[in-house]
């Protein structure tokens, strides 16, 4: 199992993440995309 919690980032002072949690179970396959499909 990917557990992630509360996960925060920034590139330079613009935030990217913010508070991001996600957990996939063992077996199963996930994609996270952006509105330009990358």
């Amino acid at each position: 199992m990917l557990s992630i919690k509360d996960l925060r980032t920034t590139v330079g002072n613009r935030k990217v993440l913010d508070g991001l949690s996600l957990e996939v179970p063992a077996g199963e396959v996930h994609a996270i995309m952006g509105p330009n499909g990358s």
